[in-house]
């Protein structure tokens, strides 16, 4: 396949390979000296425009957002992280006023804000009073959002656009709502638009990359198993940087990934494209594909089971479609992927079932709330939940209106096919999970045997370079702290990647 782009990557780059009308940036030559950001810099395509421009104290700072990782709790919902703040009264009150008689000038005289209105949908909508919850959903869209406003306009219609549709999936007369903590894929298109325009794919797929490439150091046999491979968007510049740090007497080693997903011809056309960039670069190399029971669940998932023993057993009747030699080095990739779980028993099954895999490294990247260090999963508590759900996405929402131009037809994409679907299934019946945190996944983690395996400095400083060539707002922070590498906006962590080994004892 001769490169789609105007590029002249040699071998062609990961986004011309996918055919996207995204110019490739040329950067590999000044990173040099970081074989996985040049790659990621080369196949993820250009920095966007707009922002400003960050100096390096810009990505070594974030005083706020290091104080923020390091604090075991804060408030879920009354977090004044912009878009829809809470500006006093309450979403208990605003529901009292919107089951009332659904006087709009009442409900705003008793929520003045937007963020109340959508508390009080979520309240309403688990007390079981759909119709109120309903009008207070209406009264969002028809006063106050729009998905081409600014991000607290496109942050509320978002929020309110999924609490009416849960609502009218529980009134039985709409699509059924997402309901094992997945959201609904995005097109190729929007999920690559996505890695290129915000950094939160990139910096989760690069921080993984680095800890799988040093746990692997040496290996001549190497099998990555990836839980979740989308498009594989992440693996050509690791195979790139481990092609490029073999011995010549040896030349490289021989790569196997193991795809998982919910999509057999997504997962053969990823393989196609990485088999043929692998023999681009001359580095041997295999993809199996592992087809998974359905979208919203692990390898190992039955639907209907939630028993620790019923998880285990359908875990077991999973590992048969498994390929393993003894002689390989084994990587387990969990970007974005454990949230998917059903709950405690089937996380603590799937972990349990990794090591017995005995890994040398284990990949975990997932979202961050911000806070609720203690306490359950709050699964239950929508309006919580809905409260932890909007602090999170405004955050993510004022991060691209700060970098990328007013009018992005790509940010439009985005927002509607990935955060939008994201959001969709965060205000879900079992949303809850997205937040359980660094703590949690550490927690689980560690109750199934593993040790934390540090991430080292020059992962962290490659992240940090990654945002400072191609996201220069200073409101981009990467930070070290508990273990795991944090990229946040301003003074809020939303996304931690962290490693993972089977400890000695």
């Amino acid at each position: 396949m001769s490169c789609q782009g105007s590029c002249n990557c040699k071998p062609r780059c990961w986004t011309c390979t996918l055919a996207l009308p995204i110019k490739p940036a040329l950067l590999r030559c000044s990173l040099s000296s970081s074989p996985l950001a040049a790659a990621a810099a080369t196949f993820s395509g250009s920095s966007p425009s707009g922002g400003g421009g960050g100096d390096d104290d810009g990505y070594g700072g974030g005083d706020g957002m290091l104080r923020s990782l390091h604090s075991s709790s804060s408030s879920d919902t009354d977090n004044n992280s912009g878009g829809c703040k809470n500006n006093g009264g309450g979403g208990g009150e605003a529901a009292a006023a919107v089951e009332g008689g659904g006087d709009q000038r009442a409900v705003a005289a008793a929520a003045p804000s937007t963020r109340d209105l959508l508390l009080a949908c979520a309240d309403l909508l688990q007390r079981g009073d759909l119709p109120a919850a309903r009008r207070a959903a209406e009264i969002v869209l028809a006063a106050a959002a729009s998905p081409r406003g600014d991000a607290a306009d496109r942050l509320a219609y978002h929020f309110a656009r999924a609490l009416a549709l849960r609502v009218d999936a529980k009134a039985g007369h709409g699509h059924v709502v997402v309901g094992g903590g997945a959201a609904r894929p995005a097109s190729s298109g929007a999920y690559l638009a996505f890695n290129q325009i915000a950094p939160f794919l990139r910096f989760a797929h690069l921080t993984a990359n680095q800890a799988i490439l040093e746990a692997v150091d040496g290996a001549r046999r190497v099998h990555i198993l990836d839980l979740d491979a989308v498009h594989g968007v992440q693996w050509p510049p690791l195979l790139q940087a481990i092609a490029e740090r073999a011995d010549p007497a040896l030349g490289p080693p021989e790569v196997r990934v193991t795809g998982a997903g919910a999509d057999r011809d997504t997962l053969l056309r990823t393989g196609n494209r990485l088999r043929a960039f692998a023999r681009s670069i001359h580095l041997p190399f295999h993809f199996t594909p592992l087809l998974l029971s359905c979208a919203t669940t692990a390898p190992h998932h039955v639907a209907g089971t939630s028993t620790g023993a019923a998880a285990a057993a359908s875990t077991a009747a999973a590992a048969t479609g498994l390929e393993f030699h003894p002689d390989e080095t084994l990587a387990v990739n969990c970007v974005m992927f454990l949230h998917n779980l059903a709950g405690h028993d089937e996380l603590a099954a799937f972990l349990k079932w990794v090591k017995a895999m005995s890994p040398a490294v284990v990949t975990i990247a997932e979202r961050e709330a911000g806070g609720g260090g203690g306490g359950g999963d709050h699964i239950d508590d929508l309006p919580r939940r809905v409260g932890v759900a909007m602090d999170h996405y405004s955050a993510v929402f004022e991060a691209l209106e700060a970098t990328v131009p007013p009018g992005s037809r790509e940010r439009l994409a985005v927002e509607q096919e990935v955060l939008g679907r994201e959001i969709e299934a965060a205000v879900g019946p079992s949303g809850g999970r997205w937040w359980r945190g660094i703590e949690r996944w550490g927690g689980a983690a560690r109750a199934a045997g593993f040790a934390a395996r540090p991430l080292s400095a020059f992962a962290v400083s490659q992240a940090r370079l990654l945002l400072r060539l191609h996201y220069p707002s200073e409101g981009y922070l990467v930070q070290e702290a508990r273990g795991a590498c944090f990229l946040g906006w301003q003074t809020r962590p939303l996304l931690s990647v962290s490693a993972w080994q089977p400890s000695s004892s």
